[in-house]
């Protein structure tokens, strides 16, 4: 799974924007189409570029209150780890999830309207899973910075 510099030259064009043609991407690192095409499809058979989305503003849809909601478990049984990770999967208002080293065994990020909806979702959250022995959040004030790219160059 070798890349080299047109590679990552690729990755860091469509990282910044999606939406490039194949010409544009092409000129971009001096090759004819086709020889970049393919090297866009090996990179998405490696799984090197694994999805193209759209990166929607979260306030603009009135998202806008993140919190961090940090968890302690006593169960560390692989069933249970199992059944925790399917549960908190289905909910949308989790928008990373994490095992984590350290004082709490899991971290998630929470995207929601209002503390309204995040008291819904926190009602949700412990009530739908047995073995959480402590549940704490904490709510950011401000983005300062968000990206998606990854730091290739």
């Amino acid at each position: 799974m070798e890349i080299d510099s047109i590679d990552k030259k690729l990755l860091a064009l469509l990282q910044d924007d999606g939406t490039l043609s194949l010409n544009q991407l092409s000129e971009a690192v001096n090759l004819t189409t086709t020889p970049c095409w393919k090297r866009l499809k090996r990179l998405e058979e490696q799984g090197i570029i694994s999805k193209r989305v759209a990166l929607l503003d979260p306030e603009k849809l009135n998202l806008s209150f993140t919190s961090f909601v940090q968890i302690k478990t006593t169960n560390h049984s692989h069933e249970w780890y199992q059944t925790f990770v399917d549960t908190v999967s289905l909910f949308p208002e989790v928008m990373e999830f994490y095992r984590m080293a350290g004082e709490y065994d899991y971290m998630m990020k929470v995207l929601v309207k209002d503390m309204k909806q995040f008291d819904e979702f926190y009602k949700k959250l412990v009530n739908s899973i047995d073995g959480l022995s402590n549940v704490t959040s904490t709510f950011a004030m401000e983005p300062l910075k968000y990206t998606t790219a990854l730091p290739i160059r």
